[in-house]
């Protein structure tokens, strides 16, 4: 059933938005399916470089749930076709493509995550090689021949480079258009995308006007700062979260890693990701962020009631229970946590073990330049006390090891 309130379905849109292009538009499409009874299709396009989904990612999924709340359709379009080009938004090189094993995993694996936040029965999966494949050279061209080079460079990191004479692929512009097909194809009316996206998504629509379909609605959402950003002069400022930087909080991660990772954001950046993450309503986020200000409510009970929010979304009501119980046991009552991993390693011929090493094999650590960087900052306990030196090493024994606020492990070592 399409919600007919159309105020109310433009005021949950533009919620964390960035860009609306534009909302008279919107408003006209909401209307025409309001009366005749259609769902607006709304697309997203997901290229499947990074099958392991962090809350990052999730900012655009969750505004497609918005739209499948009001009665609308969520097309969930995997680009395993232009994933095989790759879009080099952002980049200043051209990115590697990916091989069709790689995309043929990534695109299940995105899948199967994607519904822990669409509704499956108001969604269908898409595939763009459907239609990208048969397109063939004849139609490829005559897909190149309706934009120009001069308008291709108005793309900031194109023009970037071509400025500062790095290479740019010629097949690295037929990606916007490709993109831009999918909308043809799919008929979409609504084109959600990272802020990032804003030019290829706009290229959609002046392509369905090229191939004669009304111009999809363009709406992009921002990208979510990692948990490691900060509130510098009233701004926020950070790296968005990311896998590789290691500030990121990943959808299938183990609830109490969630948990601690939600409680070790500042307090400035919680009502970002509030406003982004959460689906309390706007008065109820104002009313903690004044009753915060004025010091009747903990900012750390607005954060611990964010993360279990996100928990049950993606885990269990029973898993964020668990992970808040576990958390105020070991920071609040500073007691240690319940059921630690037991990690055995084989000391061998050597006298002892490399401290750092010993991180990364235990999955305490990264790599061994981020262990190397904990326990210089006083990040890692062995047996509760504090080792700073990066070169210690431990000999054969049981020890009870952590490394930061959140991990522990008992390692022994033989």
């Amino acid at each position: 059933m399409i919600c007919a309130d159309i105020d109310r379905q433009v005021e949950a849109y533009k919620r964390g938005t960035v860009d609306l292009i534009n909302e008279t538009e919107l408003r006209a499409k909401l209307e025409k399916a309001s009366k005749t009874g259609k769902p607006l299709i709304v697309k997203a396009g997901f290229d499947p470089t990074a099958p392991d989904l962090h809350l990052g990612h999730t900012i655009v999924m969750n505004k497609m749930k918005q739209f499948q709340d009001f009665g609308h359709q969520a097309v969930f379009l995997v680009g395993d076709f232009t994933a095989m080009i790759g879009d080099p938004t952002g980049k200043n090189a051209t990115r590697p493509p990916l091989t069709k094993e790689q995309v043929v995993k990534g695109a299940e694996t995105y899948a199967r995550q994607a519904f822990k936040i669409l509704n499956k029965d108001q969604a269908r999966i898409e595939y763009n090689s459907t239609w990208l494949k048969p397109l063939g050279a004849e139609g490829l061209i005559k897909l190149l021949s309706k934009y120009t080079l001069a308008r291709m460079l108005e793309r900031e990191d194109f023009k970037n480079r071509f400025r500062n004479q790095v290479p740019i692929s010629i097949h690295e512009f037929s990606y916007p258009l490709l993109q831009a097909y999918d909308s043809v194809a799919l008929k979409a009316d609504i084109e959600l995308g990272g802020s990032d996206q804003l030019f290829n998504l706009v290229i959609g629509r002046d392509i369905q006007r090229e191939h004669g379909i009304e111009s999809q609605v363009v709406l992009t959402t921002p990208l979510l700062e990692g948990i490691d950003a900060r509130m510098v002069d009233g701004r926020i400022e950070g790296n968005k979260m990311s896998k590789s930087l290691g500030n990121y909080i990943g959808i299938t991660e183990p609830p109490r890693e969630m948990f601690g990772k939600l409680m070790s954001i500042t307090d400035d950046l919680m009502w970002r990701y509030y406003e982004l993450l959460s689906e309390a309503p706007m008065d109820e986020i104002k009313r903690m962020m004044s009753r915060c200000a004025d010091g009747t409510m903990n900012p750390r009970d607005v954060k611990a009631k964010l993360a279990v929010e996100i928990i049950t979304r993606f885990h269990s009501p029973d898993a964020a229970k668990g992970a808040y119980e576990e958390f105020s046991r070991i920071f609040v009552k500073k007691e240690m946590p319940d059921n630690i991993e037991t990690v055995n390693l084989s000391l061998g011929s050597e006298p002892g073990i490399w401290l750092p090493r010993i991180l990364v094999d235990a999955g305490m650590e990264p790599s061994t330049s981020s262990a190397i960087r904990s326990i210089t900052g006083g990040g890692v306990k062995v047996g509760g006390e504090k080792v700073t030196d990066k070169n210690a090493s431990l000999p054969r024994g049981e020890f009870l090891i952590q490394a930061g606020k959140r991990k522990f492990k008992t390692i022994v070592i033989a």
